[in-house]
Order: C-alpha cells, then sequence, then structure tokens
C-alpha cells in the first residue's frame, strides 16, 4: 500500500491549542502535523514509541526532562520511547513527529 499526504496544505492554526492532523497511520508509522500559533504549547508528556520531531517552518522551545533546546526551521530532534517532552512555540510554527510504531519500550 502507498499512502501520500502534503504537510504544508491545509494548514488550519488552533484558537487556543496547537492543531494536531495525522496525515499517515500505517501499521510500523504515524506521521502527525501539529502546528502551532506563537506561544502555543503542549504540556509535558511521554510517547510510547520512539520519535522523531522534524520543525518544518517556525521555531519550538522544547523540553526533554530538564534540558531545553531552540529547534528552529529545518532541525530535527530523536526520542526514545517514554521520554518526558514539551514543546513551545516561540513563533508560528509547523512540526511533522514520526512515530515509529515498530518499536516499544518492551523491545
Amino acid at each position: 500500500m502507498i499512502k501520500i499526504a502534503s504537510i504544508l496544505t491545509d494548514i488550519q492554526y488552533g484558537e487556543n491549542d496547537p492543531s494536531i492532523s495525522v496525515l499517515i497511520n500505517t501499521l510500523h508509522a504515524k506521521e502527525i502535523r501539529i502546528v502551532f500559533k506563537k506561544s502555543q504549547e503542549m504540556i509535558a508528556h511521554k510517547a510510547a514509541y520512539p520519535i522523531v520531531v522534524t520543525v518544518i517552518d517556525g521555531s519550538i522551545d522544547f523540553g526533554v526532562d530538564s534540558e531545553r533546546f531552540t529547534l528552529d526551521k529545518g532541525m530535527i530532534i530523536a526520542l526514545e520511547a517514554n521520554m518526558l517532552h514539551d514543546l513551545k512555540a516561540t513563533k508560528d510554527s509547523i512540526v511533522l513527529l514520526s512515530m515509529n510504531k515498530s518499536v516499544t519500550s518492551q523491545h
């Protein structure tokens, strides 16, 4: 099966919270677009699978445990499963979250 999606079409900003859209969901992978207005944030949470976060546009203040990272357009960060992390947009931003569902913390 082949699935095609666009990160940059049908962009919609949430009024109070980031706008989350599942672009592709297969047995092994999930691609999620998160659209932030400046100052919107996702509070600290964990993902059950390893993730890669790519900043497509904008800038994100990305926290992992007690560390903070500034991720600008084009930057990528990878986390293992179950790592506590949070995101705050320092400007309007588009983020692609890639989730590897083939690997869990039990492996």
